[in-house]
């Protein structure tokens, strides 16, 4: 149990942030707001959970066809992202293309083909 006491509501606040941020852990299925941190070949590893980074795979940021996550996503760009879940090695694996970038909401699979179909 951890108390948290200050006359500030705003100290208690950012406390309550930090501390959260070192013991909670990220939820397979939340929506998440990050940062794209870095862009490589294969997909865009973005900062979601604190100091946590996840793989959004090239095959996940669009209902489109993209050659480089360069063609949709540039670094330090703020994404909403799903945790998609965990590989076999424990590496977290995230997706946006079932993430409306400008409300947050899931998108349903339906919604998702008609997206990728024009």
């Amino acid at each position: 149990m951890i108390k948290i006491a200050s006359n500030d509501a705003a100290a208690i606040k950012r406390a309550h942030d930090m501390i959260w941020s070192i013991v909670a852990e990220p939820e397979e299925g939340q929506i998440y707001t990050g940062k794209v941190v870095k862009l490589v070949d294969f997909g865009a590893f973005v900062n979601f959970f604190g100091k946590r980074d996840g793989l959004v795979h090239v095959s996940q940021i669009s209902g489109k066809r993209l050659n480089h996550p360069n063609e949709a996503l540039k670094e330090g760009q703020e994404v909403k992202v799903k945790l998609l879940g965990f590989d076999e090695r424990g590496k977290v694996r995230l997706g946006m293309k079932m993430v409306d970038q400008d409300t947050g909401a899931e998108i349903s699979p339906e919604k998702q083909r008609e997206d990728a179909e024009g």
